[in-house]
């Protein structure tokens, strides 16, 4: 593999994780202020995490 591939791989991965955290972050701060919400917000952020590693597998993929 050659160098370029490695670090666009690494970067794919390190915007993942800052965006799932991001996700998760959000999510929680909403459940925090509307707990009746809890429901419909963790199922939209589950939604939204799954399309974000779903990107960055495609990406990795895309690397190779």
């Amino acid at each position: 593999m050659e160098m370029p591939k490695i670090i666009g791989a690494g970067l794919v991965v390190i915007g993942t994780g800052i965006g799932i955290g991001k996700i998760g972050a959000a999510a929680l701060e909403g459940m925090a202020r509307q707990p009746e919400q809890a429901g419909k917000l963790q199922t939209a952020m589950l939604i939204a995490a799954a399309l974000v590693e779903g990107v960055a597998f495609a990406a990795l993929f895309a690397v190779n």
